[in-house]
């Protein structure tokens, strides 16, 4: 698919890995509608992108705001060729701690952000996608953020971890199902990124995590997921599996 004609919804668009890909998507010469809660960032940052962006406040974990979202964004972009999953929610913590035992509804809101919400973007973006004219074959691409905790979970990532894997696993039987309609799905597996997830990480601790990254030996930028995304679009043959963009590192 041409790059450059792309018409992306993006969920967490309002920051850091989907913020930065809607800029690369914009600077290629497409349009994109941005999925947030953040309000007024959102406002803020469609504004910076200039007359081919639109902010929709939209909690991803709902689906009747997700379906709305999606129509407002076909109608602003003239459809939908590229959705893009960014949104999510670390959700640290263990199941029985000195705090006593992880509430159920902390478990499942990191389930309604980062899995449901994945699912609930699939469905809206597709149901616009299928109906595009066919151009190379092609109707439209769909790319969600997993993470390497998906495979190497650490302590405290129990609730992260499994949303993570079961993006890892929608994505072969999306790709199937939605040959028909001739629309291919990815993941992206990041590694350690400098997202606003890693803000609250002091220096001291980011420099021993960095340098436990094989080579390069440094967090990866939001830059570089963008590339691997337009990568993934215009290379007709990626569907049905995730890539981990992750410099050689394995979570210890």
């Amino acid at each position: 698919m041409d790059f450059s004609q792309s018409k992306a919804l993006i969920s967490g668009g309002a920051s850091g890995l989907g913020l930065t890909t809607a800029k690369h998507i914009i600077a290629a010469g497409g349009k994109v509608a941005l999925l947030d809660i953040n309000q007024e960032q959102g406002d803020a940052v469609a504004k910076e992108l200039g007359d081919n962006a639109i902010f929709i406040a939209t909690d991803i974990s709902k689906e009747q705001q997700v379906e709305d979202a999606a129509d407002k964004a076909a109608e602003f972009m003239g459809g939908i060729n590229l959705a893009v999953g960014c949104a999510g929610v670390l959700g640290a913590g263990l199941i029985h701690s000195k705090k006593g035992p992880m509430p159920a509804d902390y478990f499942q809101k990191v389930v309604d952000i980062n899995l449901v919400g994945s699912f609930l973007l699939t469905r809206a973006a597709s149901r616009h996608m299928q109906d595009n004219e066919e151009v190379n074959g092609e109707r439209g691409v769909i790319v969600h953020t997993a993470s390497i905790a998906a495979y190497e979970g650490q302590i405290g990532q129990t609730a992260y971890s499994a949303t993570k894997s079961a993006i890892v696993g929608m994505v072969l039987p999306l790709a199937r199902e939605f040959a028909r309609i001739k629309v291919r799905v990815m993941a992206v597996a990041p590694g350690v990124f400098e997202t606003p997830m890693m803000e609250k990480i002091t220096p001291e601790v980011c420099e021993q995590i960095a340098a436990g990254i094989p080579n390069p030996s440094r967090f990866g930028t939001p830059e570089e997921y963008a590339k691997l995304v337009q990568h993934i679009v215009e290379n007709a043959y990626l569907n049905g599996t995730t890539i981990r963009l992750d410099a050689a590192a394995r979570l210890q």
